[in-house]
This record gives structure tokens, C-alpha cells and sequence, in this order.
């Protein structure tokens, strides 16, 4: 018994003890596991062909454990590479390069991760297809471009695969039926690959019945209505379908049978009508994104009985109506963003807020563009934990309230576009967790002091430019905060510069134009250590020359605008997008800051100098400033021509030389900037023909202004191929010949269309602090100078006047119906004024005046209803003014000089003729013959002055004598004269 005992004792001790005995193994062995020598040489093989500029794969030795390298991770007991995590998201350094086959000798590779690396230009290997055990596959943001190899639909094993592009469209698949081939997949991105081939997109995701994660953001996705899914797809719990530009619903009425969806954004697309009634019944929705679109229902009160929705979005719609009572239904709401622009109904503010605060999760709440008035009550003190608030775009007002400071786990705050006054509360600065503060654009008044700033430690964002306030702060105070955006514009800073700023070391953006600040800028704030992206001083007195900082002339957008500052031109970094020095005093040439660094490239692409003391030549060294979009030089003292370097500027879109002394010939390299759409050259010394290259290549120009200057020879008929042209100003020249015909071309003056706001489309992009300055031109219109800006794009105008045309007055020129002004004066146009001219029913404004036009006026002239400015003063028309309304309404001083009769005039029409309105009555309508006085009063002056001279030589000898050696004395010196 004993015997046989031991045995089974032996084997049921040694199962006992075995586990031990293999865990004290392995973890005895695990520490002096090494990573596997041909997995080693495979990823050594790899970083051979990786661009690695910030050597972050330093650690990647030849004799190194690759178990400890930077992104590998080996597995516990076998040693074999089964991650490789090389993503930049989280690091500032980045990969590039291609990928080498070798990572095919990592047979157990199971997770690998580029993403946000710099594969710029480089296509997707298709031997990835080939690593099998491949789980976890993220090439997001990575660079990569071109064809999705279709191989990787051979990963069976796959898990997860991101294949979002970094670049708009930069990756593309012509299907997706390899997809098919991933029955295990569970989450798939592929946000911003084009997928405008793929139309079996929905049929494809349908068959992966694992998928619980399906982001297909931004992918051009084709709008075609897909069957009804399968329930194989009732797995998926998040989809994204943002940024693809449907229109219809129905397009995604397949979404609606996704009952388990629990996260939805169909944001950013062109959905019109009603919210779908089908979402109701999609009850398992936390997370539900219509923002974007052109939903113009009311919100439907079914949408706040989703009681499991933690996430709302309705933001920029066109939605109406009000906000229900029955939000506070949303009882799990976590964050809402609602606003209402088509809203009619005002709704009061604290009426809604107090439904909202029994939301007891709620932490973000927006409420935009709304409607929303009334005062804000001490209601925002119940929401205990509200971390995000914006009421942007309302009409509340009243003071700000003293509760706000409750919720003291505010980190954002927007008040901005309200019609708030009074003065700050002091208890704004006891929000130690604000992050962020919009009180821009209000009717704030009063005095800030530091008290108001006294524990907002964590504040990085203020804007409140737009009111009317003024900051009160001690000499040495120092805030308690470092800022990154600042705007406070339109506040009471001055007279001297803050020395506060100085402290504040990270600023990106920086507001302070129109704060009434009259003093030099201290070198202090040059050494600041931030870079700047953002600065704006403009429209102050600061005086003095600028510190030669690189802090200030490094940054992007620099508006030093309507100040006094004076001296040279300063040295500009070459990473500036926008640089506005006008209506200053600086001097001196420009040569060093055009040709400073010379063979470096240039990223400005708005430049404005106008209205400054510059002088000298424009250096010929523009050949790499060729980002410029708008050049305005205007009102300054420059000479010389312009160099030929200026044709290099092929993105110009905006030339402005108004008011220098600029001469000779327009040069021709200018035909190279084919996308000019303004060129005002006016008040110059330009001379030579207008160029024919004008009509030819500058295809998109809408104004153009060559007036006064020494222009001559003819209209060049080029000039009509124009289309978009809206104002020609070629006046004060010495054009001669004929008005070309075939002005009848210039289609966008032939209709009453406002054109699209081309003459600023540089500007449709804003940057951070406001939009670029609008263009502006010099017009004379109805008699006077006047500058036109904000409506500049509606006003359409020809002025031929002060030059040498002659010929008649084309028909043609009538088809030009959209036209407002119309200035031919001072010329030698001969015929009559075009018959039909009352079909131009823009006209607000017609001078013909000194000119040699006959005939009548004709009656047409009367339906122009919007006349206003008539000159057809000094001509030979004749007849009788017509009867209308507008005619009889202007100055006499219109019609004189001219034989016509009838009001306004006071000269009356007969039945059988006119009678001249300044000239003495004929003696043939008094029955006797009729007198012409000017030439008896001719004829008289002559006898007159011919005895007066001649007749005292012929009657007295000696002064005939005198008189001829006097000649003849005269004769010898000019004959010398021309000798010499």
C-alpha cells in the first residue's frame, strides 16, 4: 500500500510544483531574453531608409537589444518584435523616407504604427499586404499618397486600420471591394482619402460584420441613394460621414435602420428641410452632430425625448422657431450647442438658462445666434458644473451678472456680439480656471483695474475689443497671467505705452489699434522671446522709428497702420504673410527692403505702403516676392519706371501706383501677371500707347485706371475682350481717334448683376484678429473725386474725358445697361447723343460737355430715373430739353452752351423753331433781316486795331523808318542766335 503510495505522491507533487518551476524559469530566462538577431537586422534595414532629421532613432544600434529601442515593444516570452510604435503624434520629431520589405522578416509583428510622420510624396508599399499577423495597422496623417494598395485586403487578422490623409485627397481607391477581404475588423478610418470611386462603399462596410467603428470623413463620397442595410451592419456603434457634401436625406435613409448606433456626425454637409423624423427611433444615441448643414425645420420636440444623448449638436443651421421647455428632457446631456438664425421670436434668456440648470451633467452649453434678449439673472450660479459657456450673437443685455464667478469651474467663456453694459463685475477675477474670454463687441463701460484680473491664473485667450473701456493699472503691476491671444482694441490704454505687456512672454496675438496710445514703442517689447503670428497697432500715435526687432517683423500679419511713425523702411522676415505700414511718415527709398536677402524667397502676400513719404526707383529685384497678391504703393514721392522684375509677381492680383511720379512705358513683363484684376496707375507720368497686351492677358481685370498720365495713340480695341471690366478710367491723356465699337463687349457693365466680390477675394480668408483691409479706388464720378471701397464691386464706369477723341459717340455704347457713370467731356466728339441712350437705365451719371455734339437731345434721355449728375454743357445741340422729372430737376449750368430752350432753362420754345438761349434775338423773328453781333463786333475790332498800328506808319515817314531798323536790328540778333 505504501509502496504503490508513492508513486501517485511523486506525480501529484510534481504537478504542484511545476508551475512554480516553470514561472521561476521563464522569469529567470526573461531577463536575459534579447531581442531575436534577425528581427534586429530587419529593423536595422529599416532605419536605413528612413529619414530621421531629429535622430530620434538613435538609440537603434548594430549591437543593441532592439527589445529596448525607441518604439519597439518584444514580447514577454518569446522575445519576438510584435509592436512597433513609431508615431509623432506626441513627439515634435518626425519620420520620413520609404519603407523597406525587410520589416516582412518580423513574422509576429501584430501592431504598427507611422502615423503623423512626413512620407511625403511616398506610396503606400504594397507589401504590407503580406504581413499576416499584422492586428493594428495606422498610417494616419502620415504623408503617404497615391493608389490604397489593394493587397492590404489579404490582412485577415486586422483589428484596426487608419488610413486618414494628412492631405486634402491625397491618398484615393478606385473600391473598396477589398475591404471584404478584413472579416475581423472593427474600426476603420479613412477620413479624407478620396472615395469618389468608390461606389460600393455602403454594400462593402455592410459585409464587415465585426465593424463597430466606420469614420469616412471628408471622402467626396458619391451621392447616390444605398439599400437598405443588412443586419450585419447592426453592429456598428460610431459612424462619421462629416464634410462629404450631401445634399438629400433620403441619401442617408440607410443610416436609419443602424438602431445601435450610439455616436452620429453627418456634419458639414448640405442636408436641407426637416431634421429626419427616422432619428427618433434611433434611441441608443449619445453623440448626435448636424452641425452645417441647411436644416430649416423648427427643432422637432422628439429630438429632446432622446434621453441617452450626452452630445448635441445643431450649431449653423437655418433652423426656426424657439427653444422648447422640453430640453430639460435631455437629461443626460452633457453638452449642447444649438442656435436658431432663421428665428423670428425673441426668447428670454433666463427663462431658457433656468430649464437648462435642472441638467445637472451639463458641463458645455451654446446657445448662438438665438435671438435671445433679456437680462442675465443670477440663474448661472445653479450650473455647478458648466465648463464651457457661449451666448455669441444675442441680444442680451443689461449688466454682466456677479453669480458668474459660481460656477468657478468655468474654463470658457463667450459673451461676445451681445449688447451687455455697465461695467465688469470684480468677481470676473476670482475664475481661477478661465482659460478663455470673448466679451468683445458689447457696450461695456467703465473702468478695469487689476482687481478684475486679481486670480485669473489660468487665463490665456481675452478678447473684449469693441467696447468702451479703460484699463487702470499701477506702473509696476504684473499680471498674474501669460497670455497667447490678446485684442483690445478700441480700449483706453494711453497715452503711454503698457508696460505690462512686456511681461507677457507667449503672446501669438496681439490687438491694441485704436487705444489712444501717443508714445514710442519701448525697446522692451522688442525683446520679448514669443514670436509673434499676429500684431496690431494701428490707428494710434506712436511715434518715432520702430526698435529693429525680430520679434515684431517676424510675424505674419503686421498692421502698424495710421500712426506716425517715421524713418526708413524696416527689414521684414521672410515668413511675413501681411505687412500694412500706410498712412505713416516713413522716408527714403526702398531699395533695402525690397532687395534685402535677395535670393531668399518671400511669403508676403499683401504689402501696403500707401500714403507715406517713400521716394526714389522701385529696385529691380522683385523676382522672388512672387507670393504678392496686392501692392499698394499709392500717394508716395516714387520715380523711375517700373522694373521688369515686377512681371515675376504671377499671383499679383492688385496693383496700386496712384499718385507718384512713375514714367516711360508700362514694361511688358506686366503681361505675365495674368490674374490682376485691379491696375490704377492714375495721376503718373506714364507714356507710349496703352498696351494691346492689357486686353490679352489680363483676362480677369476689373478695373483699370490709367488716368492722368501721357498716354497717347488709340484706344486699343483689345481692351473690349474684357469681360469682367467694371470701371475704365482712361481720362486727363492724349488718346486720340475714335471710341472702338466694340465697347459693347464689356459684359459685365452690360447687365445690373453684382458681380462676386473678386476685387477682394485675397481677403475671403480672415486672419486671426479681423479681415484684411477692402480695396479702394479713386473715382470721378458726378464731378467730384471720391473714394470707394465697401461698395466698390457694385459701382460700374467708363471716363474717356480730357483727351483728343474724336468721331461719334457709338450706339454700341448703350448695350452697356448695368453702367452708372459715363464721362466722354472735353474731347472733339462730333454727331449726335445716341437715340436710345434712355435704355441704360443705371445712368446715375452723364458728362458730355465741351464737345462738338449736334443734333438733339434725345427724348429717351427722360426715363433715365436714376439720373442725378448731367453735363452737356458747351456743344451745339439743339431743340427743346425734355419733359421729365430728373431733366427739369438739374442746374441750368447743364444745358448752357448750347442753342436748346425749355426749363430748366429760362429761355421759352416756339412752334417753329428754338430761341438761342444766350444770344440777342434775330432780327428775322422781329420781320427784319437777321444780325449775327459777334461778327459786327469781329469785323469792328479788326478795323480798329489795323488803324491803330498801321495807320500812324503810313502817315508819318520817320517812323517807317525807325520801325524797319528796328526789324532788321532784330533780324541779325536771331540769326546769331541760331548760328551759334
Amino acid at each position: 500500500m505504501e509502496a504503490s503510495f508513492r508513486p501517485v505522491s511523486f506525480i501529484f507533487l510534481a504537478f504542484l510544483f511545476l508551475p512554480n518551476f516553470l514561472f521561476f524559469f521563464f522569469c529567470t530566462g526573461l531577463s536575459e531574453l534579447r531581442c531575436i538577431d534577425t528581427e534586429r537586422q530587419a529593423l536595422l534595414s529599416f532605419k536605413q531608409h528612413l529619414i530621421d532629421p531629429s535622430n530620434r532613432l538613435s538609440s537603434w544600434t548594430a549591437h543593441g537589444d532592439c527589445c529596448l529601442w525607441e518604439g519597439v515593444v518584444c514580447h514577454n516570452l518569446t522575445a519576438h518584435v510584435h509592436q512597433l510604435n513609431l508615431t509623432s503624434y506626441y513627439v515634435p520629431s518626425v519620420l520620413g523616407g520609404k519603407l523597406n520589405p525587410s520589416l516582412l522578416d518580423l513574422k509576429h509583428l501584430n501592431y504598427f504604427d507611422l502615423s503623423f510622420n512626413n512620407f511625403t510624396s511616398t506610396a503606400i508599399p504594397s507589401f504590407l499586404g503580406l504581413m499576416k499577423s499584422l492586428t493594428h495597422l495606422n498610417l494616419s496623417n502620415a504623408g503617404f499618397v497615391g493608389l490604397i494598395p489593394h493587397q492590404l485586403g489579404n490582412l485577415s487578422s486586422l483589428r484596426f486600420l487608419n488610413l486618414e490623409s494628412s492631405r486634402t485627397h491625397g491618398l484615393y481607391v478606385n473600391n473598396l471591394e477589398w475591404l471584404s477581404g478584413l472579416p475581423l475588423l472593427q474600426h476603420l478610418n479613412m477620413s479624407s482619402v478620396n472615395l469618389s470611386k468608390a461606389f460600393d462603399w455602403v454594400q462593402v462596410t455592410n459585409t464587415l460584420y465585426s465593424l463597430l467603428d466606420l469614420r469616412l470623413s471628408f471622402c467626396q463620397l458619391r451621392p447616390f441613394i444605398p439599400p437598405t442595410p443588412t443586419a450585419n451592419s447592426s453592429s456598428l456603434l460610431t459612424l462619421d460621414l462629416s464634410l462629404n457634401l450631401f445634399e438629400n436625406t433620403l441619401i442617408i435613409s440607410w443610416i436609419f435602420g443602424l438602431r445601435n448606433l450610439v455616436s452620429l456626425d453627418l456634419s458639414y454637409n448640405y442636408f436641407q428641410g426637416p431634421i429626419p423624423v427616422d432619428l427618433q427611433n434611433m434611441t441608443s444615441l449619445s453623440h448626435l452632430d448636424l452641425s452645417f448643414n441647411n436644416f430649416n425645420s423648427s427643432i422637432p420636440n422628439w429630438l429632446y425625448s432622446l434621453s441617452r444623448l450626452e452630445f448635441l449638436n445643431l450649431g449653423y443651421n437655418n433652423l426656426q422657431g424657439t427653444i422648447s421647455s422640453a430640453i430639460g428632457n435631455l437629461t443626460s446631456a452633457v453638452s449642447i450647442t444649438i442656435d436658431l438664425p432663421s428665428n423670428r421670436l425673441n426668447q428670454e434668456v433666463s427663462k431658457i438658462l433656468e430649464i437648462l440648470s435642472r441638467l445637472s451633467r451639463l458641463e458645455s452649453l451654446e446657445l448662438n445666434h438665438a435671438r435671445l434678449s433679456g437680462h442675465l439673472t443670477n440663474v448661472l450660479g445653479k450650473f455647478k458644473k458648466l465648463v464651457h459657456l457661449s451666448l455669441w450673437n444675442n441680444s442680451i443685455s443689461g449688466p454682466l451678472p456677479v453669480s458668474l464667478s459660481n460656477p468657478s469651474s468655468l474654463t470658457y467663456l463667450c459673451f461676445s456680439y451681445n449688447q451687455f453694459n455697465g461695467t465688469i463685475p470684480q468677481s470676473f477675477g476670482q475664475l481661477s480656471k478661465l482659460e478663455t474670454l470673448y466679451i468683445d463687441s458689447n457696450r461695456l463701460k467703465g473702468v478695469v483695474s487689476e482687481f478684475h484680473f486679481s486670480n485669473l491664473t489660468s487665463l490665456r485667450v481675452l478678447y473684449a475689443s469693441g467696447n468702451q473701456l479703460t484699463l487702470k493699472v499701477s506702473q509696476n503691476w504684473v499680471p498674474p497671467f501669460q497670455l497667447e491671444f490678446l485684442s483690445l482694441r478700441s480700449w483706453n490704454l494711453g497715452p503711454k505705452f503698457p508696460p505690462w505687456l512686456c511681461s507677457q512672454r507667449h503672446l501669438w496675438l496681439l490687438d491694441i489699434s485704436n487705444t489712444r496710445i501717443a508714445d514710442v514703442v519701448p525697446p522692451s517689447f522688442g525683446n520679448l522671446s514669443s514670436q509673434f503670428y499676429y500684431l496690431n497697432l494701428s490707428h494710434n500715435l506712436f511715434h518715432g522709428e520702430i526698435p529693429k526687432s525680430p520679434v515684431i517683423f517676424s510675424a505674419s500679419v503686421i498692421n502698424l497702420s495710421s500712426n506716425h511713425f517715421k524713418g526708413p523702411l524696416p527689414y521684414i522676415s521672410s515668413h511675413v504673410d501681411v505687412l500694412d505700414l500706410s498712412n505713416n511718415s516713413f522716408s527714403g527709398s526702398i531699395s533695402h527692403f525690397f532687395c534685402f536677402k535677395v535670393n531668399e524667397p518671400k511669403m508676403i502676400a499683401y504689402l501696403n505702403l500707401e500714403n507715406n513719404l517713400l521716394s526714389g526707383i522701385i529696385p529691380d529685384c522683385l523676382m522672388n516676392w512672387n507670393n504678392l497678391e496686392v501692392l499698394n504703393l499709392r500717394n508716395n514721392n516714387f520715380s523711375g519706371s517700373i522694373p521688369a522684375s515686377m512681371g515675376s509677381l504671377t499671383y499679383l492680383k492688385s496693383l496700386h501706383l496712384y499718385n507718384n511720379t512713375f514714367s516711360r512705358k508700362l514694361p511688358s513683363s506686366l503681361k505675365n501677371c495674368e490674374v490682376l484684376v485691379i491696375i490704377d496707375v492714375a495721376e503718373n507720368r506714364f507714356a507710349g500707347n496703352i498696351p494691346s497686351w492689357i486686353g490679352h492677358r489680363c483676362t480677369s481685370l476689373m478695373i483699370l485706371s490709367l488716368r492722368s498720365n501721357y498716354f497717347h495713340g488709340h484706344i486699343p480695341k483689345e481692351l473690349c475682350t474684357l469681360t469682367s471690366l467694371q470701371i475704365l478710367d482712361l481720362s486727363h491723356n492724349k488718346l486720340f481717334g475714335s471710341i472702338p465699337r466694340c465697347v459693347k463687349i464689356f459684359s459685365a457693365m452690360a447687365t445690373n448683376n453684382i458681380s462676386n466680390d473678386h476685387l477682394n477675394s485675397y481677403n475671403q480668408s480672415y486672419y486671426f484678429g479681423g479681415a484684411l483691409p477692402l480695396e479702394s479706388a479713386l473715382l470721378v464720378i458726378k464731378g467730384n473725386i471720391l473714394e470707394y471701397s465697401t461698395i466698390l464691386q457694385l459701382v460700374k464706369s467708363i471716363d474717356f474725358s480730357k483727351n483728343n477723341l474724336s468721331g461719334e459717340i457709338p450706339k454700341e455704347v448703350t448695350s452697356l445697361q448695368g453702367l452708372q457713370s459715363l464721362n466722354l467731356s472735353y474731347n472733339f466728339l462730333i454727331g449726335s447723343i445716341p437715340e436710345n441712350i434712355g435704355t441704360m437705365g443705371s445712368l446715375e451719371s452723364i458728362d458730355f460737355s465741351l464737345n462738338q455734339l449736334s443734333g438733339q437731345i434725345p427724348s429717351s434721355l427722360s426715363s433715365l430715373t436714376f439720373l442725378n449728375h448731367l453735363n452737356l454743357s458747351n456743344n451745339n445741340l439743339t431743340g427743346k430739353i425734355p419733359l421729365s422729372t430728373q431733366l427739369q430737376s438739374l442746374n441750368p449750368s447743364s444745358y448752357v452752351g448750347n442753342k436748346l430752350c425749355g426749363p430748366p432753362l429760362t429761355v421759352n420754345c416756339t412752334t417753329n423753331g428754338v430761341k438761342p438761349n444766350n444770344e440777342n434775338i434775330s432780327s428775322k423773328e422781329t420781320g427784319g433781316l437777321e444780325v449775327d453781333w459777334f461778327y459786327v463786333s469781329l469785323a469792328l475790332g479788326f478795323v480798329v486795331e489795323f488803324w491803330s498800328v498801321c495807320g500812324p506808319l503810313l502817315l508819318n515817314k520817320q517812323w517807317r523808318i525807325m520801325y524797319f531798323q528796328f526789324l532788321d536790328h532784330m533780324w541779325y540778333k536771331l540769326k546769331g542766335v541760331v548760328s551759334f
